[in-house]
Formats: C-alpha cells, sequence, structure tokens
C-alpha cells in the first residue's frame, strides 16, 4: 500500500506541476525516481516534523500541492500544533501520509505506534481523513487527491496486504462503500479492518448469519447517509477499527446514530485505552486484541446471543 501511494505521488507529478513531495528522515532510496526527475520538487528534511509541516504548508499557500511522508504517530502526534494551525486553520492542499497506522510498527514498541491518529486528526476542523484498505483502493483514492480542496490525512497500512477492494465499487472521498448486504447484523469497517470483516462474515454466512458490510475509508468527512441507510432495519452493528475506541470509527458510528435517533445495539471492537507494552507482528496484536477475524466471529455470536 505504502509503494502504491507513493508511485501515486510520482505519477501525480509526471501530469501536474503544482505536485511536490517531502519526506522526513526518510530512507535514501525512497522515491528516488522522483528526486531524479523533479530534484526541484523533491525535498527531504531530517527528523523534524513539525518543520516539515510548516515547510509544506508555506509552499501550499505559494500554489503548491505538497505530499508529506513519515511515520505516523510523528506525523499527527507531534506536529499537532502545525498540523491544525498551518494546514487546517488554513484550509491548504497538504496531504499527509501516515507510515504505520495502528499496530504496523508492533515489533518497535509503544511509541511507535499510531492508535489514536485517526482521532486527533479526526478533531480538527477541515481536516480529511482517509484509510485505504489495500493498494488497489489506494490507488483509486490517490487519482482524486490532486484537485481535492484542504488537507488531507491518509493512514497508510502494513503493504502487501490483500487485496479484497473492488473495482465496481469505486472511490469518492467522503462516501462510503456498501460492500456486502447482510440481514442479521452490519460490520463497519475502516482501512485493513475491512480484510478481516469479509473473512468473518464469511464464517457467520457457514452458521447461517447473514452480515452486510459496510466500508468507511474516509473516517471524516463520515458518510452519515449511508450509515443510517444500511442501519435502517434496526440490525445489531460492530464498528472494526486497528485504533483506540476513543475517538476513532467505533465514536464516529456511535455519534451518528444518537444524532440521527437510531436505536441500533453496537459493539465497538478496537484497541482499549492503554499503551501495548508487548511486542509480536503486527497480526499476533491484532488478534490479542480481537480485531481480527476470529475476535469479528466471537463479538457477532457474543451480540446476537443478548
Amino acid at each position: 500500500m505504502r509503494k502504491k501511494c507513493l508511485n501515486m505521488v510520482h505519477e501525480l507529478a509526471r501530469k501536474d506541476q503544482r505536485v511536490c513531495f517531502i519526506g522526513s528522515d526518510l530512507g535514501f532510496k525512497t522515491l528516488d525516481t522522483f528526486r531524479q526527475e523533479f530534484p526541484e520538487r523533491f525535498f527531504m528534511e531530517g527528523v523534524s516534523e513539525a518543520n516539515v509541516v510548516g515547510m509544506a504548508a508555506g509552499l501550499a499557500m505559494d500554489g503548491r500541492v505538497v505530499y508529506v511522508n513519515t511515520i505516523a504517530t510523528f506525523l499527527t502526534r507531534r506536529a499537532l500544533d502545525q498540523v491544525a494551525i498551518d494546514l487546517c486553520q488554513h484550509k491548504v492542499n497538504v496531504r499527509l501520509i501516515g507510515n504505520g497506522g495502528g499496530l504496523v510498527y508492533a515489533p518497535l514498541g509503544s511509541t511507535h505506534l499510531a492508535l489514536e491518529d485517526i482521532t486527533l486528526m479526526r478533531c480538527l476542523p477541515n481536516m480529511t481523513v482517509v484509510c485505504p484498505c489495500d493498494a488497489d483502493e489506494m490507488e483509486r483514492f490517490m487519482l482524486q487527491t490532486g484537485d481535492y480542496s484542504g488537507p488531507i490525512y491518509i493512514r497508510l497500512g502494513k503493504g502487501y496486504d490483500p487485496i479484497v477492494s473492488k473495482e465496481e465499487n469505486g472511490f469518492t472521498i467522503g462516501k462510503g462503500i456498501a460492500y456486502r448486504q447482510g440481514d442479521d447484523l452490519l460490520l463497519v469497517t475502516t482501512g485493513v479492518t475491512l480484510q478481516q470483516a469479509v473473512t468473518a462474515a464469511e464464517e457467520l454466512e457457514k452458521d447461517g448469519i447473514s452480515a452486510g458490510i459496510l466500508h468507511m475509508h474516509t473516517v471524516k468527512p463520515f458518510d452519515a447517509e449511508l450509515l443510517i441507510h444500511m442501519a435502517a432495519s434496526g440490525k445489531p452493528i460492530i464498528s472494526i477499527e486497528e485504533h483506540t475506541l476513543n475517538g476513532g470509527l467505533g465514536s464516529a458510528v456511535a455519534e451518528t446514530l444518537v444524532d440521527n435517533f437510531a436505536g441500533n445495539r453496537l459493539l465497538r471492537l478496537g484497541i482499549p485505552d492503554i499503551f501495548p507494552d508487548y511486542y509480536g507482528s503486527q497480526n499476533d496484536l491484532m488478534h490479542r486484541l480481537g480485531i481480527d477475524a476470529a475476535g469479528i466471529l466471537q463479538a457477532a455470536k457474543r451480540l446476537l446471543d443478548r
């Protein structure tokens, strides 16, 4: 997913002279072909995220469309004030590409885990938050970023994630995707949790449980209309996110249901209010925290048994 995203930045730069790229202490081979082809539009800064965001804001105010790339937790948490004041307050066309959203950097421990990035970006006025599920969806999304107005936070997965998105579903920033219809239960996903939900829905079907899937690749602006439409029969809902439960996808779902007087039962799967103090792979931690297919399966049966 990351490789596809950065390759798309290069492709967009070939078509649009406004496109610039800024990296923060990335590997020297990152976008090497971009640097060679457009050296005047390629910048590799050091470990200085706040400075990088301010620099991007300046370029954007001069008419550029700026793509910034570094590790998600440093881009959102360390540079939060610059993102709020320099990017959001001025509604400039900067795209923040956050590597390793969620538990991707699990082998490096809590310092590198981006567990609250969606919350931090979602609460800022004028910020758009997009979490593609795989490389194919990333490509469809990136094609729309050149002329989109205002800052965007792009949450990247690990890379080489299984392709589960479908071209026929298309992609529009701010619009959810009704990925699968179901009568008994609605699973709401964002980012790579779509993969887990698809597997869980297939397993539930073997037990005679019909689960629909709503994929919310854009967490902000949130497609409240589609959620309310798919939840109209009052079926129970499970939100699944590789993110803290404080302020992310599940919170957006809950707020939408309350604001629209919907009485659906809601179970939120995500990361509790902790700094995980254990190591392992991304998949290990997702399993341990119950946000993989097995966890969704158990949660669905528990919810339907109530």
